[in-house]
C-alpha cells in the first residue's frame, strides 16, 4: 500500500528539499515520547529528528527522550500544551475522555485492517486538527498501531474463556468491549503493566504484539490471540508557538520530515506487524487467530459501542464515520 498523504500539516504546503542558510538562531526543541528505543515507533521518531537537523542544516536541533525519561507517558500531551516540551508523541485514544474524536480509533470493528484504519484516518484529519487547536496543540504526523489481542495464559476461544478474567486496556472504548466479553477491565497505562502483572491486578491484555513485546509479556502470559478488532493511531504533535517562531523556510522543513514519518511510520508498523510475531514465538508466546465465535461476540459488542459513540458526537463526525463506512463496504 502506498502511504502518501496529502491532508497532512496544513500550515504550509512543502515542496521537496530545502536548503537553509544559517541566518537565524539556533533553535533547540525537547520531544518526549513513552516507548521503548527499539519500539519502532520511536525509531521513526529518530528518523524524523535527524531528517529535520540535516535538513535544517543544524539550525533546528532536537532532543528526543524515549520510554518516559522526560516526561511521563500520561503527561506528554499536557507538557506540549504548556510548552514544556516542544515535541510529542502521543496515543489519541489515551484522551477519549476529552473529546469523542479520540474514540474513534478505538471503537471496536470499525477499522480492523491497515487499509480502513489508514482511509479513516485521512478522513478524522482534519476534525483531529480542528479538536486539536482548540486544545493548543498541532499534530504533525499520524502512526498507526497493529492490529489488537488478547495476551492471556490460555488461548481466548469463546468468551466462556474469559469468565471473570482480569484484564488491562487502554480507553473506554476497549474497557467497555472488555466488561461487555466478560472480563474484569481496568484502564492503566503502558508503564503501569508489569507491576499489574507482577501484583495479580491483572492476568491478561488487550492490546498489539508491539506493546507484548515492549513489556516483555513472556515473563507473565504464554498465549496472544488476534483479533485485529482496531488499529488505534499514535499522533506526533507540536506547541503551536514553537513551530510559529520559524521561518517559513523552517517550518517547510519540519512539514516535510513529519510527512515521511508519516508515511515511514505506517510502513514501518506494518512490517513490524508480522515480525512481531515470530518474536513472540522465540520467546514461547504461541500466536493464534481468533475463532469464528470471538470475532462474532467482539463484532456485536462494537457495533453497540459505535451507536453509542454516535448519540455524543456531533453531526460532523456522524458524517465523517458515515462517509468511511459506505467506502469500506464498497470495497468489500
Amino acid at each position: 500500500m502506498n502511504y502518501k498523504n496529502t491532508y497532512l500539516v496544513p500550515v504550509i504546503a512543502t515542496v521537496g528539499m530545502i536548503y537553509i542558510p544559517s541566518l537565524q538562531a539556533n533553535t533547540n526543541w525537547m520531544m518526549a515520547t513513552g516507548y521503548p528505543d527499539d519500539s519502532f515507533f520511536s525509531q521513526n521518531l529518530r528518523e524524523f529528528v535527524e531528517e529535520v537537523e540535516k535538513n535544517s542544516d543544524g539550525r533546528i536541533k532536537i532532543d528526543m527522550r524515549s520510554n518516559g525519561t522526560l516526561v511521563s507517558h500520561d503527561e506528554i500531551k499536557r507538557s506540549v500544551q504548556r510548552g514544556v516540551v516542544q515535541l510529542g508523541e502521543v496515543r489519541l485514544g489515551a484522551y477519549s475522555n476529552e473529546h469523542p474524536v479520540f474514540r474513534i480509533d478505538s471503537l471496536p470493528g470499525l477499522a480492523t485492517t491497515y487499509e480502513e484504519g489508514y482511509r479513516l484516518n485521512e478522513l478524522l484529519q482534519p476534525y483531529y486538527e480542528e479538536v486539536m487547536a482548540e486544545q493548543g496543540i498541532l499534530p504533525l504526523a499520524y502512526v498507526s498501531w497493529p492490529g489488537q489481542g488478547f495476551f492471556a495464559d490460555k488461548p481466548i476461544e469463546s468468551t466462556d474463556d474469559i469468565d471473570g478474567m482480569s484484564i488491562r486496556i487502554y480507553s473506554q472504548p476497549t474497557q467497555q468491549m472488555a466488561q461487555e466479553l466478560g472480563f474484569n477491565a481496568t484502564i492503566l497505562p503502558f508503564s503501569e503493566v508489569p507491576q499489574a502483572f507482577s501484583t495479580n491486578m491483572i492476568d491478561s491484555l488487550f492490546t498489539s504484539a508491539q506493546t507484548g513485546i515492549d513489556v516483555q509479556v513472556w515473563d507473565y502470559v504464554d498465549h496472544f490471540t488476534y483479533t485485529g478488532t482496531m488499529h488505534n493511531i499514535n499522533a506526533l504533535i507540536i506547541n503551536p508557538a514553537a513551530l510559529d517562531a520559524l521561518d517559513d523556510e523552517l517550518q517547510q522543513v519540519v512539514s516535510e520530515a513529519a510527512r515521511n514519518a508519516h508515511e515511514r511510520g505506517w510502513e514501518m508498523s506494518q512490517e513490524r506487524s508480522t515480525d512481531n510475531n515470530d518474536v513472540l514465538d522465540e520467546h514461547g508466546v504461541t500466536v493464534s487467530q481468533a475463532s469464528d465465535e470471538l470475532q462474532a461476540a467482539i463484532n456485536d459488542v462494537g457495533e453497540e459501542i459505535l451507536a453509542e459513540w454516535r448519540q455524543d458526537a456531533s453531526d460532523e463526525a456522524n458524517q465523517i464515520i458515515d462517509t468511511y463506512v459506505e467506502w469500506r463496504d464498497s470495497a468489500e
